[in-house]
């Protein structure tokens, strides 16, 4: 069974290794990728951005919510 993942936000280095810890407790598919030295020095893009099993996507929120409540920042067309 494949598991389509989507984009939950860009975080801080300190608040994605909580995040992605919490998310591993609660058994959530996910990844991260970090920013690259050309993504940082041209886009500045500043952390990490993690990525979640699309069907938990809501309960990844309420992670985010606990941990990082300023720090989850959407893509533009992402609610």
């Amino acid at each position: 069974m494949s598991t389509s993942t989507v984009y939950l936000g860009q975080f801080t280095n300190e608040h994605a290794n909580q995040i992605a810890e919490e998310l591993e407790r609660a058994g959530i598919t996910w990844w991260a990728k970090n920013p690259g030295t050309l993504s940082y020095v041209f886009f500045m893009e500043w952390g990490a951005r993690l990525f979640v099993d699309e069907e938990r996507l809501e309960e990844a929120r309420e992670i985010v919510r606990r941990i990082a409540p300023a720090g989850l920042k959407r893509r533009r067309g992402n609610p």
